[in-house]
């Protein structure tokens, strides 16, 4: 479990984040969403360590990452950053890495590390992609080894800021399936998202945020029955029941169906 607790924390002197409490479960999936420059990207590098907290605290299975040292943080909370170069190594070298926090002097992986990666891969459906280089891969695959590089990392949440960017629609109904196996695994999975209609479909609770505040924490069917989605982008969002579960549109304010999900 990962909690945020009335943090206060921003860059240089300019305050972003303004008293953020937040939970979030094992089990379950956090999302949060917002406009650009809203804090979201801020939240996350707060959470993570990287950003240093100003008042507040973060606890992580009750431990305040200010009392751990960063190989120890590593293996409370994996991060998967957006907009990620792709380095010219192999897909087996790049889940490798995930085992770099377990790693002692002299930094050589060993038999267990090798094992574990190998399981990762295999439960993301992508061990025969091992050799191949990541330059090779599709968005898609690319993106199933950075999970798996971060299941490799064997912890207990998974942090991933815009984790859809370069998907097609089929991808990242794919990508879907997968967070709800991490979340159903035990994991806690905190997303960062500006597609709200996937977040509907992949969320257990949302996070709202504007301004660097978090002006809503909701189930997505309670956040459904509020009026965020108009005040944070303008739009209506409805749904619908179908054989294959509930499907997402929204509207503009002019009453143009602008998407599905």
């Amino acid at each position: 479990m990962i909690e945020m607790k009335n943090v206060y924390a921003g860059y240089g002197r300019k305050e972003i984040l303004h008293g953020v409490n937040l939970t979030a479960l094992k089990g379950k999936t956090t999302t949060v969403i917002g406009g650009n420059g809203s804090g979201k990207s801020t939240l996350l590098r707060v959470m993570l360590g990287f950003l240093p907290i100003w008042r507040g605290d973060v606890t992580i299975e009750g431990i305040s990452i200010r009392k751990m040292k960063e190989a120890e943080l590593a293996k409370k909370a994996a991060y998967l950053p957006q907009g990620k170069n792709i380095p010219d190594i192999s897909a087996g070298r790049m889940v490798l890495h995930g085992r770099f926090p377990y790693l002692s002097y002299p930094r050589k992986y060993k038999e267990r590390d090798y094992l574990i990666a190998e399981e990762a891969m295999k439960q993301m459906g992508i061990w025969e992609l091992s050799e191949k280089q990541m330059g090779e891969l599709s968005g898609g695959m690319r993106q199933k080894v950075y999970i798996a590089m971060a299941l490799a990392q064997q912890a207990p949440a998974i942090v991933m800021d815009e984790p859809t960017t370069y998907l097609d629609i089929g991808q990242q109904l794919k990508f879907a399936e997968t967070i709800k196996g991490l979340a159903g695994s035990g994991k806690a999975v905190i997303l960062v998202l500006h597609d709200i209609l996937l977040a509907l479909k992949v969320s257990d609770q949302i996070i709202a945020m504007q301004e660097g505040r978090m002006i809503a924490c909701k189930t997505p069917e309670d956040m459904m029955a509020s009026d965020i989605f108009e005040k944070l982008y303008g739009i209506t969002v409805k749904s619908f029941q179908t054989e294959c579960g509930r499907q997402y549109y929204y509207e503009t304010m002019e009453k143009q169906t602008i998407s599905i999900v």
